[in-house]
């Protein structure tokens, strides 16, 4: 593999990391925050996304449209932390499950009902179109440079938040000890409203830049939930930072590994055998890592102690 490829796979890695920590950053602040299993965050992910293709359908605008997206999942996160959510915090875990799950199944035919069962698409605009020549010679898109940006700087912006406002030491309180703060006379249904709403909101906003590469379609959000729960395992519950380095972690490994492997059984097997082997692998590799980590460090890379 040429110097040039491997930057561009490693530039792709980079990219799947960063969306993935947008996904993750908004879980794992619930959980830690709440102690809630959010199967709905997907969905959320999901609403960001058919915002942003209904917006930019209407009115052409792509900005418009990544703050219809925002502005419609921190919104729809708000209605059911108020609605549903907020009703499951003294149960169980199941009951968290059970709950979410029916929420997915909600949003799923709700969307489809107001979009249709067809995919929609979303266009890149003119501005961030096309490649841009990196240093070594790189040839990479601009759209997927400018969501690598954008991603970074949404970390940078989030871990400011977390270690610097009042909100931020309201939410870290809240991770450490929910009884005390509210004790203290912090509103902890109003906090734990716009924990909900700014995870729904990140969400969405991830929904909204990757459906410019991929369909916007029902369902979308499913198999991103799951990465965004390996993220966090790897990372650690409760983890900005956790989450954006086992983010990069995951996105890093799947990329590589989906062009790495089969290359590596070419080396003793036919291409066909060594494509087919290699990519069975490859989608193995991210679970690996994950047991890999807990083996080491049972509460993820940078998860408080027990």
């Amino acid at each position: 593999m040429t110097f040039v490829l491997f930057a561009e796979q490693v530039l792709n890695g980079v990219q799947l990391g960063v969306m993935l920590f947008l996904m993750a950053s908004g879980l794992t602040l619930v959980f830690g925050v709440m102690g809630l299993i959010n199967l709905a965050h997907g969905s959320l992910y999901m609403v960001g996304a058919f915002a942003a293709a209904g917006v930019a359908a209407a009115t052409g605008s792509f900005l418009l449209a990544l703050c219809a997206a925002l502005a419609a999942a921190a919104a729809a996160g708000a209605i059911v932390e108020m609605l549903v959510i907020r009703r499951l915090y003294a149960r169980d875990h199941l009951d968290q499950v059970l709950a979410t799950f029916a929420l997915i199944l909600i949003f799923s035919e709700g969307t489809r009902w107001v979009f249709g069962s067809f995919p929609l698409y979303l266009n890149v605009p003119a501005y961030l179109a096309g490649p841009v020549t990196l240093p070594g010679g790189i040839q990479y898109p601009l759209y997927r440079l400018f969501l690598i940006v954008v991603g970074l700087a949404i970390a940078g912006g989030l871990y400011l938040m977390i270690a610097r406002t009042r909100l931020g030491i309201q939410i870290r309180a809240g991770e450490a000890d929910r009884e005390m703060i509210a004790a203290l006379g912090v509103d902890i249904s109003r906090l734990y409203t716009i924990v909900f709403a700014l995870g729904a909101a990140l969400a969405g906003l991830a929904g909204a830049l990757v459906g410019t590469i991929q369909s916007v379609q029902v369902g979308m959000g499913e198999p991103v939930l799951i990465l965004a729960f390996v993220v966090i395992v790897i990372g650690g519950i409760g983890s900005i930072k956790g989450a954006l380095v086992g983010a990069l972690l995951v996105g890093l490994t799947d990329t590589l590994g989906g062009v790495l492997l089969p290359r590596i059984f070419a080396t003793f097997m036919d291409n066909s055998g060594a494509t087919s082997a290699g990519s069975a692998v490859a989608s193995m590799l991210i679970y690996l890592l994950m047991a890999a980590v807990l083996f080491l460090r049972p509460r993820g890379l940078f998860g408080g102690a027990a």
